[in-house]
């Protein structure tokens, strides 16, 4: 297996999605994002891990 490094686009995109799941963790009042802290970050790795996985992503 080949690993290719992610477009900046992917990787900036992950940072974001993890960041907000972080956020959503330690910030527990916000409505919008409670109980999704876990779920973003988890999306977020696997965003990642797909962009070093697949070429063009």
């Amino acid at each position: 297996m080949k690993l290719s490094p992610p477009k900046k686009v992917t990787f900036w995109v992950a940072v974001v999605i993890a960041v907000l799941g972080l956020i959503a963790n330690f910030v527990p009042s916000l409505p919008v994002l409670g109980g999704l802290g876990f779920w973003l970050v988890v999306v977020a790795f696997v965003l990642l891990a797909l962009g070093n996985l697949l070429e063009g992503l």
